[in-house]
């Protein structure tokens, strides 16, 4: 189980080994994705608070990038923060989400990201439920449900 600490540690040295990897060009991605997926993966985007209805969708399942189909999160590890987007305590691997600082808008913030075609999820902040205490604030448009 991952904990903030070792969040810290992937952002500031060396994320993990992604499982593959998917590289496609700028007008590749545009082709391939919705115009507001596109701002929110490619461009490092945030949707508007409370704008999708997968906040309250907790039924099984798992959550995987929308750019490269990557299982994510398991709606096992999702909960309901209040915040207005998808939040979940624990990937589903360690190699298949990555993490950089984020220094924008004069914070310090860990972004996730898909560590294999490098779209941007969200972030991660260290004030989620025990035993982890992580909470992995994700964009709905950056996820697609799909079943186990």
């Amino acid at each position: 189980m991952l904990n903030w600490n070792d969040i810290i540690k992937f952002a500031s040295h060396a994320n993990p080994e992604p499982p593959k990897t998917v590289r496609k060009s700028e007008e590749e991605w545009k082709a391939q994705l919705d115009p507001d997926v596109y701002v929110v993966t490619r461009q490092k985007g945030t949707e508007r608070a409370h704008s999708s209805e997968m906040c309250n969708l907790f039924e099984p399942g798992q959550y995987s990038c929308v750019c490269c189909g990557t299982p994510l999160f398991d709606s096992g590890e999702k909960f309901q923060s209040g915040t207005g987007w998808p939040s979940f305590t624990q990937p589903v691997s360690v190699n298949n989400v990555a993490y950089h600082k984020d220094v924008s808008y004069g914070m310090v913030r860990i972004e996730a990201l898909c560590n294999v075609c490098e779209a941007h999820l969200g972030h991660v902040f260290p004030d989620g439920p025990e035993p982890s205490g992580l909470r992995y604030c994700i964009n709905a448009l950056s996820l697609e449900k799909t079943m186990k």
